[in-house]
C-alpha cells in the first residue's frame, strides 16, 4: 500500500501568481492521494487568495513582511506550528530546502531537477512526484484548475453580463499589461488587434492599465483575484477568449476554464504553455534558454541582443497570427 500522510506542507515562494498556478495540479493530486490529510500551502500574496477557498487546502500561510529573509522566517513558523509528515517545495533559496529536509518526516524539495528542454514545467512537477510514489499515474496529465467559489462566480457573471449584453460574437479579453518588460507586446499591435476584433463584432474587454488616449476596449472592474477568476469563467462560458503574454492573469484565465491565446517571447511555449493556443515569437532565437530563463541576456532589463528597439521575439508575433488564433478558438 502507498504510504499516506496526515500533514502535508506545500511551499511555493517563487513570487509569481503563475508559479503557484503551475503547482496547483500537484496540490490537488496530493490531496486526492491522501484523503483526510491536513494540507497546508505556504505562498505569497496575492496568489494566496486563489487557494484560501480551495476545498483541498486546509490552511494558507504567507510571509509576514516584504523585507529580506521573510520567506525563510515563514517556513520556520510553518514548521514550528506543525512538523509535516511530507513537505513538497519548488523553492530552494535561502536554505529553505534544508529547513524542510531537516524538519519533515519526508521532503521533496527540488521539483525543477533535470528537466528535458521542452517538457512543460507543471508536467515536470507531476512526473517527479509520481516517480517519488506520491502521485498516481493519472495525475501526470492533470491541468491547473483554480477553485472559483459561488460568490466569486456570481460576481464575475454579473460583471461580464453587464459589459457585454447579448453580443453577436463571443467576448475577447485583452490582458495588455505584464510584469516584465521583456514579455511586453508592442502597444500599437494591441490597438490594431482591438480595432479588428471590434470590427468583427466581438465585445473587447481589457485587464490591466489602459491608455486613456487610445482605449482598447471596456475594462473589467478591478477586483481581487478570486473575482477576476469568476470574470474569466464567465467569459469562458460565453465561448470567449483571453489573449495576453506569458503572465499570471492569462494563466488564471486558463485555470478558470477560459480559452486562451498566449503570446510567448523570451519564455519557451513548450515549457510554459497554458494548454490553449500558445504562439511562439522567434522560435529560433539563439539566446533563449528553456530551462534557465533567468540566465538569458534579455531577461532582467529587456535588452534584446537582436534588436535595440525592444524584444525581437515579441515583435515577431504579428496581429494577423493572433487574430487567426482567436478565430480558430
Amino acid at each position: 500500500m502507498p504510504e499516506a500522510y496526515a500533514d502535508i506542507l506545500v511551499v511555493d515562494l517563487l513570487g509569481g501568481i503563475g508559479d503557484l498556478l503551475m503547482l496547483l495540479p500537484a496540490v490537488h493530486g496530493l490531496a486526492r492521494r491522501n484523503p483526510g490529510a491536513r494540507l497546508r500551502v505556504l505562498t505569497h500574496d496575492p496568489g494566496a487568495e486563489l487557494v484560501r477557498a480551495d476545498p483541498a487546502v486546509a490552511e494558507v500561510r504567507t510571509p509576514r513582511h516584504g523585507r529580506p529573509g521573510a520567506e525563510r522566517e515563514a517556513v520556520v513558523e510553518a514548521l514550528a506550528a506543525a512538523r509535516p509528515d511530507l513537505a513538497v517545495s519548488t523553492t530552494r533559496y535561502d536554505g529553505i530546502a534544508e529547513l524542510l529536509e531537516a524538519a519533515a518526516a519526508r521532503a521533496v524539495t527540488n521539483l525543477w531537477r533535470g528537466p528535458p528542454p521542452h517538457q512543460p514545467v507543471g508536467a515536470r512537477y507531476l512526473e517527479i512526484l509520481h516517480a517519488e510514489g506520491l502521485l498516481d499515474a493519472a495525475d501526470r496529465s492533470a491541468r491547473p484548475r483554480v477553485h472559483v467559489d459561488d460568490e466569486a462566480r456570481r460576481a464575475g457573471e454579473r460583471a461580464v453580463a453587464r459589459l457585454v449584453g447579448e453580443p453577436l460574437a463571443p467576448p475577447v479579453v485583452l490582458v495588455t499589461d505584464v510584469g516584465m518588460a521583456v514579455k511586453r507586446w508592442p502597444g500599437r499591435r494591441w490597438r490594431t488587434l482591438a480595432g479588428e476584433l471590434a470590427r468583427r463584432g466581438h465585445p473587447v474587454l481589457t485587464v490591466g492599465p489602459v491608455d486613456p488616449d487610445a482605449p482598447l476596449g471596456v475594462p473589467l472592474p478591478r477586483s481581487d483575484l478570486p473575482t477576476l477568476a469568476g470574470q474569466f469563467a464567465a467569459v469562458g462560458r460565453r465561448g470567449g477568449v483571453v489573449v495576453g503574454s506569458d503572465t499570471g492573469p492569462v494563466r488564471l484565465a486558463a485555470a478558470a476554464g477560459a480559452t486562451t491565446v498566449a503570446l510567448f517571447g523570451p519564455t519557451d511555449a513548450r515549457r510554459y504553455g497554458m494548454g490553449g493556443t500558445d504562439l511562439q515569437g522567434l522560435p529560433g532565437c539563439p539566446h533563449r534558454r528553456p530551462t534557465a530563463i533567468t540566465e538569458q541576456p534579455c531577461w532582467w532589463e529587456a535588452r534584446c541582443p537582436l534588436d535595440a528597439a525592444g524584444p525581437a521575439c515579441m515583435a515577431d508575433l504579428d496581429v494577423a497570427a493572433v487574430l487567426a488564433a482567436v478565430a480558430a478558438r
